[in-house]
């Protein structure tokens, strides 16, 4: 899988702000169950296993003041973490605004990816969640390729 943008967050991009501008004071989503076929289309019958936040506070969480070669990633100085709610295999996530209910949607901005231990979108030392534990994402980047 490749990252995968909403149709929100693509019109966006193309008329009113930058990534920074808009996903900035958002969070990211760990699910576990099938993955949406697109950013737009609602979650189905995935399970929220954690929501990234920063310190785990439910704040919102916003990406560094520059891009290295095409590349922006999480404020360095920020801890991103969640206290997983339930149970289970994450295997995707949703980098969402803050307000996203997850509904089917072409005006929110989403950033969705898969979740692995190796060569997926966000890699994790372990798939397997616990409810109850916190868990940390310490790397988190997006990048636009060369055209």
């Amino acid at each position: 899988m490749t990252l995968k943008a909403s149709t929100g967050l693509r019109d966006k991009l193309l008329v009113t702000d930058c990534l920074k501008a808009i996903m900035d004071g958002g969070k990211i989503n760990i699910y576990g169950g099938a993955v949406p076929a697109t950013a737009d289309d609602a979650l189905g019958s995935a399970t929220l296993l954690c929501a990234i936040t920063l310190n785990s506070t439910g704040t919102g969480i916003t990406f560094d003041t520059t891009a290295v070669n095409g590349v922006l990633a999480k404020t360095p100085s920020e801890v991103w973490s969640g206290v997983n709610v339930a149970s289970g295999t994450a295997t995707f996530y949703r980098h969402v605004a803050a307000g996203d209910t997850g509904a089917l949607s072409t005006t929110q901005p989403r950033i969705q990816g898969e979740i692995g231990t190796a060569g997926k979108e966000i890699n994790l030392s372990s798939v397997n969640l616990v409810a109850g534990q916190t868990r940390p994402l310490d790397y988190y980047s997006v990048s636009i390729p060369t055209l």
